[in-house]
């Protein structure tokens, strides 16, 4: 022992023996330690603060991982570290956190829809990353803002393919498990000449393989986030795990009502901070019209009867609207887009941005706006996962309109 170890007393060697033994234990990982605690700005308008408490919460880890599924750890470029065996979050902000799937869309260009035992040729096809969660985890990346991805792909090219452009666009993959007993997720993209689609989705492994309980470290990374994000293209009750852990911990989430065609779980939607359905979405869940804005409002009556205080509806054209409980809605129209190539991936670049407009601080008004514009450059490149917008693309599309 050195002169100042012999000086130091019982409690003092004590944590600093503590210490010593977390550090060598987070050796290799390069999920965060610990973040610290974040505060809302000033900025933030949220008027329910009993469903909206955007605190952070220090975020642990064991260092072991029991889960015989293989996971993809690599350190990316959306975080930084002083001391390579504590990295920590770019900036200290809470990650926006993306739960959901990942397919390899098959684009094929048509200039309609085949009828009814018809055969048609299509223009081109090719195979491009998307999936709703996907797609979303790579706006938040692209969007400068710090974003992990929990999901599952399989052993097979589309599950590199997906990984991979996950990586480019600036979003950690720690949380994304390869499955062996599972292909790939697919989805077939029907684009037309106006740009609009029609879409075929099989599951794989987005629908199959996932643990009973998720792990420690996947629930862990949730109850650290500054707002998470869920989609309808993966199980239920991985859904609901991962709502209750964010509700529990402070942690807002959005739910996309995008995927299965299939009642919304109540113990899910009760976990719900913000619903976010498109006006074709809402009519299917509810059973209600939603042709004009008024049927909307009554539909989004009914949204509230299920326990959900805000909802977030993707009007196409019309462009938004986010009601809550109790208040009048907001409504944001579209930014025009110069020529609209393909529409795929637009509402989940909107809901995205509009997540990251929030967890930053910024008001109701600031986040729809935002988000209309990331949609709109969204709908003028093809793909979902190549349209996805640059954070400096959308600054300058506000400024000009």
């Amino acid at each position: 022992y050195s002169r100042s170890r012999m000086t130091q007393t019982p409690k003092q060697n004590f944590e600093e023996e503590e210490k010593r033994d977390r550090v060598e234990n987070m050796k290799g990982l390069t999920t965060p330690l610990q973040s610290k605690y974040w505060h809302p700005t000033a900025q933030n308008n949220l008027k329910n603060t009993e469903s909206f408490n955007l605190y952070s919460h220090p975020v642990q880890f064991n260092g072991k991982n029991n889960n015989p599924k293989s996971r993809k750890v690599k350190p990316i470029s959306c975080f930084a570290s002083e001391n390579t065996n504590q990295p920590i979050l770019k900036e200290s902000k809470p990650p926006l956190v993306v739960v959901g799937s990942a397919n390899a869309d098959i684009y094929v260009e048509i200039d309609r829809l085949p009828k009814e035992g018809e055969t048609i040729s299509a223009k081109t096809g090719q195979t491009l990353p998307g999936g709703k969660g996907a797609n979303q985890a790579v706006c938040g990346g692209k969007l400068d803002y710090p974003t992990f991805f929990v999901g599952q792909v399989g052993e097979d090219a589309h599950g590199k393919l997906i990984t991979e452009a996950l990586e480019s666009g600036g979003v950690c993959v720690d949380h994304l498990t390869t499955v062996s007993n599972a292909p790939t997720g697919n989805a077939v993209v029907m684009l037309q000449s106006d740009g609009e689609n029609s879409i075929i989705i099989v599951g794989g492994a987005n629908m199959s393989c996932w643990p009973e309980e998720l792990s420690y470290e996947d629930l862990e990374i949730v109850r650290s986030a500054g707002i998470v994000l869920l989609q309808r293209e993966i199980p239920d009750f991985v859904n609901i795990q991962v709502a209750k852990a964010a509700r529990n911990a402070g942690v807002p989430v959005i739910l996309d009502a995008g995927g299965a065609d299939s009642p919304i779980p109540l113990e899910l939607l009760r976990c719900v901070d913000i619903f976010s359905p498109n006006e074709t979405e809402l009519a299917r869940i509810t059973k209600m019209p939603t042709g004009n804005f008024e049927q909307i409002s009554n539909a989004v009556e009914q949204c509230y009867d299920l326990g959900v205080n805000q909802v977030l509806v993707k009007l196409g054209a019309n462009g938004s609207a986010l009601f809550a409980k109790g208040e009048e809605p907001l409504r944001q129209p579209i930014i025009k887009a110069a020529k609209v190539i393909d529409t795929t991936g637009a509402g989940d670049t909107f809901t995205a941005a509009f997540a990251v407009a929030l967890v930053e601080g910024k008001s109701k008004e600031e986040c729809l706006r935002f988000a209309a514009a990331a949609a709109s450059l969204c709908v003028q490149a093809k793909g979902a996962i190549p349209s996805m917008p640059e954070k400096r693309a959308v600054f300058n599309l506000l400024q000009s309109a």
